[in-house]
């Protein structure tokens, strides 16, 4: 048997190696080499086993005079392992880090795993005096080249950021004190990363690199499709074609975009791009049918839109709904009921927080909308058919072939300012701002009564007829119907008495139920 030199256990007490007799061999006398591992290669109990031991010994001993300032913890690690069975602590794991990277320094050593246990175990020492530091350094300056070459190439093929901090975030790991800094490293590098695919990208055409002034003119003349697939290339190209300046030529072109025919923008809350994309369900009639609300008798209703709320008359009645987020329910419960007339209320409209309402018993009633005051007084002899209000005055038309003027101001509530008298009786009237003159006629297909017009106040039209419900949409710029929508069948025809419409929603008021059309989600 081999036993250690006579210095080596003092060495293992400091290094932590345990040092004792070798335990029985694990092969015969052919010397047959034991699995490499924890002890490294050993021999059997043969003499050419001897033999080998020994010629490891003195090259080990020769060495230590060339190697002294090289970590040996793998080549003490490995130690003579006489019985041919490993130990039980490897001089790699008692060495921790520092001699862990002094191996990798010398893998030569280590590959031949020569010399003694004291050799390796004053190795040991060594690599955790001199080679942590060294070792560390090392790794260091390689990570740093590493991390410098993950940029460049994030920067050329436009990588998503993250990856390479996690990887090297990774090979820093294993070190000790590091991992407060490498958190730091990487929340700075994540937001550098953020601000970079923000910025434009540095490659490309020289034609991204122009001022966004002068990018946004040239980008301002092309049509809808070339922007589409231009925002396909990058997703900075994508935020950039975004931009409400592009799409404005585009929407005001467009059918119920949220522009009037002056070009003022009654939407700013909706980006212009997603109502474009609407306004093609528009034009190609695409859209949903739903029942937003059910009578039980007939009615002739009439509906105004105010934000998130539907006001609709229902008998003497005004009630009040909230539309759900989606703009195509309603929650089932009114908000609010204004009453006051003794009979039917045929028309209203909402003006400066207030409900100017018409009905069957020659009334006009005044409601605020966010208290219970309401005021109503007699304005015709018969039947008041409409009513109008802007800028404080309000006027009204009625069965009795007259129009008149009132005003608005609570003081002088019913006191008539002014009597139009015509020639037949008043269904609709309204206070225009401008006055203009008939520019062009549009025919109805079937020949029927036209109940109710409503426009986006720029170039479509929408009519509701007389017979089954049909609601049909006009292109202002045409002479013919773009599409028809049916909402009745024969035995529950009915006029369409009413029309509001946003940019993504047509609302229809009918005899027995409420309709409306999704051009959003179609």
């Amino acid at each position: 048997m081999v036993s250690p030199p006579p210095g080596a256990a003092a060495v293992a007490a400091r290094t932590g190696l345990r040092v004792g007799p070798a335990p029985p061999p694990l092969m015969g006398s052919q010397g047959r080499l034991g699995p490499p591992g924890n002890g490294g290669p050993g021999e059997g109990e043969g003499g050419e086993a001897r033999n080998l031991q020994e010629g490891r010994v003195a090259r080990g001993k020769r060495r230590k005079g060339k190697g002294k300032g090289k970590a040996r913890a793998g080549q003490g690690g490995r130690g003579s392992g006489a019985e041919g069975k490993p130990g039980p602590q490897t001089a790699k794991e008692a060495a921790g880090p520092g001699a862990e990277a002094g191996a990798r320094a010398c893998p030569r050593e280590e590959a031949e795993g020569s010399g003694s246990v004291e050799e390796g175990a004053r190795g040991i020492i060594k690599g955790d005096e001199g080679s942590a530091g060294a070792g560390k350094e090392a790794q260091g300056r390689e990570y740093r080249k590493k991390e410098a070459w993950r940029v460049r190439a994030r920067r050329r093929e436009g990588a998503r950021p993250g990856r390479a901090q996690r990887q090297g975030g990774q090979a820093w790991a294993d070190i000790p004190g590091t991992g407060v800094a490498m958190a730091a490293e990487a929340g700075g590098e994540e937001e550098e990363a953020a601000r970079e695919s923000a910025a434009r990208p540095a490659a490309g055409p020289a034609l991204w690199r122009l001022p966004e002034e002068l990018l946004l003119l040239i980008c301002s003349y092309l049509d809808m499709r070339a922007l589409g697939r231009l925002a396909q290339v990058c997703r900075w190209l994508r935020r950039f074609t975004s931009c409400d300046l592009l799409w404005r030529r585009i929407a005001r072109a467009s059918l119920n975009s949220g522009f009037t025919r002056l070009g003022t923008d009654l939407m700013t809350s909706v980006p212009v791009k997603e109502r474009v994309k609407v306004s093609q369900n528009w034009r190609l009639g695409r859209c949903r049918e739903a029942i937003l609300l059910k009578w039980r008798c007939s009615q002739m209703p009439w509906m105004q839109l105010e934000d998130d709320s539907l006001y609709i008359s229902q008998a003497n009645f005004i009630l009040a709904y909230q539309f759900r987020p989606d703009g195509a329910s309603l929650n089932r419960r009114p908000l609010g009921v204004f009453a006051g007339h003794d009979e039917d209320v045929c028309h209203f409209v909402l003006a400066n927080s207030h409900i100017i309402s018409a009905g069957g018993d020659g009334k006009i009633g005044v409601h605020k909308i966010h208290s219970t005051f309401t005021v109503k007084y007699s304005a015709h002899e018969q039947e008041v058919n409409c009513v109008d209000c802007k800028g404080g005055i309000i006027v009204s038309g009625s069965r009795d072939r007259t129009a008149k003027v009132w005003p608005l101001a609570s003081g002088r509530l019913g006191q008539c300012l002014h009597t139009i008298q015509t020639e037949d009786r008043v269904w609709s009237i309204a206070i225009s701002p401008l006055l203009r003159k008939c520019v062009m006629e549009w025919e109805e297909p079937h020949d029927s009564t036209l109940y109710c017009l409503q426009t986006d106040g720029n170039h479509l039209l929408a009519t509701g007829s007389s017979y089954y419900g049909v609601v049909r949409l006009w292109d202002r710029r045409q002479r013919a119907c773009l599409h028809a929508f049916p909402l009745t069948s024969t035995p529950l025809s009915s006029p369409v008495y009413c029309l509001r419409l946003t940019t993504k929603h047509l609302y229809a008021a009918l005899s027995y139920n409420l309709h409306v059309l999704d051009f959003q989600n179609p």
